[in-house]
């Protein structure tokens, strides 16, 4: 089985399913990557500030060479970390990220966030992270428009297929609409019941942007980063809500809560380290929720985020 695929402005085709490499461990992320090729992923998403692009690579490589996928079959996503905003930076980084992939493109290249920090030479420390020496978070200087400019050049060098944007609100993609000579083709936001961001999803949407959501169950992606907010959130997985939705359509709470964002054409990268688990998150496309119970999942809506730089 493999997802379906939505069609980027930029004229390529993404999965609306794909694998999460965030808080993959790196001594089994080799095997996760591979594991999900084979259980039938072809959209991975990586970033820098995962820490884990180059064991991503060797799945990927992996997979390819016994012959389960060729490049072109898979979506391979990345991310431009803030401290290499500044114009020059994002062109020699990119192809960084590229070789620790072993890959020589990237189909979709995002800029992580909208936020410029001091430069942290990669030999100094890598990935960096939000501190600049360890303790203090020092901002850079680079404008949106100066990285999306340079953005535009990875399209122009065939570094990167698409590019896009994660963690952008409504105003600051409305600014880079202005000058952008490339529309983003993606937006990438954290995106679940507790934080259905429907204006931000349909703002997207009508500039041509497909949307990505992230931590697509709530607060259990934050609590094993032992996040106060998150332990404090009842579980959606345990949410009486979607366990009745899950129990009368004979789906886990998990795809159902993936169904509600992808059959609102919302498109999802969740991660599992267990086999039959990555074949159910795969199946959430082919069956479908009813309008009630899509409402009715929208409106646990609390305006909840988890995922603050400021926290």
């Amino acid at each position: 089985m493999t997802a379906p695929t939505v069609k980027l402005n930029s004229g390529h085709e993404m999965p609306l399913v794909g694998f999460g490499l965030w808080k993959v461990n790196n001594d089994t992320c080799a095997d996760q990557v591979y594991n999900a090729i084979k259980s039938g992923y072809r959209l991975l998403d990586g970033a820098c500030d995962y820490g884990n692009e180059s064991e991503s690579g060797q799945g990927v490589a992996r997979a390819i060479k016994e012959g389960i996928v060729k490049r072109s079959d898979l979506f391979i996503v990345s991310k431009l970390w803030n401290s290499f905003h500044d114009q020059d930076r994002v062109g020699p980084i990119c192809k960084k990220q590229l070789q620790d992939w072993g890959i020589d493109y990237f189909d979709l290249y995002i800029v992580h966030f909208p936020i410029s920090l001091k430069y942290v030479d990669p030999s100094v420390r890598y990935p960096p992270g939000f501190t600049y020496d360890d303790e203090k978070v020092v901002p850079g200087k680079a404008t949106i428009q100066e990285t999306w400019t340079a953005m535009e050049t990875l399209v122009d060098q065939g570094l990167a297929k698409s590019i896009g944007i994660s963690n952008f609100n409504g105003q600051l993609i409305l600014d880079l609409l202005r000058y952008a000579k490339v529309v983003p083709a993606t937006l990438q936001i954290e995106h679940h019941p507790y934080l259905t961001q429907e204006g931000l999803v349909k703002l997207a949407k009508d500039h041509g942007i497909a949307v990505t959501a992230y931590s697509s169950f709530g607060p259990q992606s934050f609590l094993e980063l032992d996040m106060q907010q998150a332990k404090d959130a009842p579980l959606l997985f345990d949410h009486p809500t979607i366990k009745r939705i899950a129990e009368k359509r004979e789906k886990t709470p998990a795809q159902v809560l993936l169904r509600w964002a992808t059959q609102r054409e919302v498109a999802v990268i969740p991660k599992s380290n267990n086999q039959g688990r990555l074949a159910q998150n795969l199946d959430v496309t082919g069956w479908d929720l009813d309008a009630a119970e899509v409402e009715e999942i929208s409106g646990l809506n609390k305006g909840l985020r988890f995922n603050d730089p400021l926290n």
